[in-house]
């Protein structure tokens, strides 16, 4: 193991703790969140009252990304982890069998173009359910079939559409990183248009670069280089691998001068998340 390395455990070790946990008490947090953008696209077009008790998850998670970036992204949704569990073991399969420098990947221009493909599908399915339409598709949702498999009740024929799209969707996490929350998550295109709080948001100092480094962009699973596209920065999920990467340490957020440790502030975010799931009855356990 080498020095890096071991400097990078502990902080490793955190977010594996951190992500397993959310995953385990709150794997419901993606769908629960987006059923509020459902029932207000439904209550628009149907021009009925908006009920609040609908949509309190939304309004949290909407907040929290305002006042801490991406975190769920980053760090809470269970689909996001689940993808990159998939993407892991696919990088060994393919290392074992291609090499390290043969494995498949999607050229940076390609993945640019597609990210944009979440916001049509968010702008669709928004349309869908004012028309009334959306609730009428029952079974094709991905993450109805993914939520069925983690109660352990695997879905019928009738979530056959459902089925087939997750499996597209597991295939393509199996190339790329962070595949869904990139170019298909709704909810994730949402929180991209989102402003976040300049304390919370991670700064780069770009005069003082390196000439031609993208060492930032080269770890990003969102494949963003924060301040080289402004319009492009609400991709960043808030998981913080560049600052970890970065060979002049030009990366930090203004909360940093407060609490120094990474670790501390990741955990704290965490806790408040948690308090934040277990008020909103986010929490399995609760």
């Amino acid at each position: 193991m080498t020095e890096k390395t071991k400097k990078k455990l502990p902080r490793t070790v955190t977010e594996v703790i951190i992500r397993v946990l959310f995953f385990i008490t709150m794997p419901a947090a993606f769908s629960s969140g987006f059923l509020g953008v459902k029932h207000i696209c439904s209550s628009v077009g149907a021009g009925t009252p908006i009920q609040l008790d609908r949509i309190w998850v939304l309004i949290g998670l909407v907040a929290f990304t305002i006042i801490f970036g991406r975190f769920f992204c980053g760090f809470v949704c269970a689909f996001g982890s689940f993808g990159d569990f998939v993407y892991y073991i696919s990088g060994l399969i393919q290392t074992k069998l291609l090499g390290p420098k043969k494995q498949i990947t999607i050229p940076e221009k390609t993945t640019v173009i597609l990210q944009k493909l979440k916001y049509l599908i968010l702008l669709a399915i928004a349309v869908l359910c004012a028309l009334g339409i959306y609730s009428k598709l029952s079974g094709w949702s991905p993450w109805d079939v993914f939520s069925r498999f983690m109660v352990l009740k695997p879905p019928g024929l009738d979530y056959l559409v459902g089925i087939i799209i997750f499996t597209l969707i597991i295939y393509g996490m199996a190339f790329k990183k962070r595949f869904f929350c990139q170019f298909l998550c709704p909810l994730g295109a949402l929180f991209a248009l989102l402003p976040v709080l300049p304390f919370s948001g991670i700064h780069r100092n770009e005069e003082n670069c390196i000439k031609g480094c993208k060492a930032c962009k080269m770890n990003c699973p969102v494949n963003v280089k924060l301040g080289e596209d402004i319009l492009r920065n609400g991709e960043c999920i808030s998981c913080e691998k560049c600052m970890g990467i970065c060979p002049k340490s030009n990366l930090s957020r203004p909360e940093r001068k407060l609490i120094r440790n990474d670790i501390v502030l990741l955990v704290i975010k965490a806790v408040l998340f948690f308090a934040m799931g277990a008020f909103l009855g986010l929490c399995r356990f609760f």
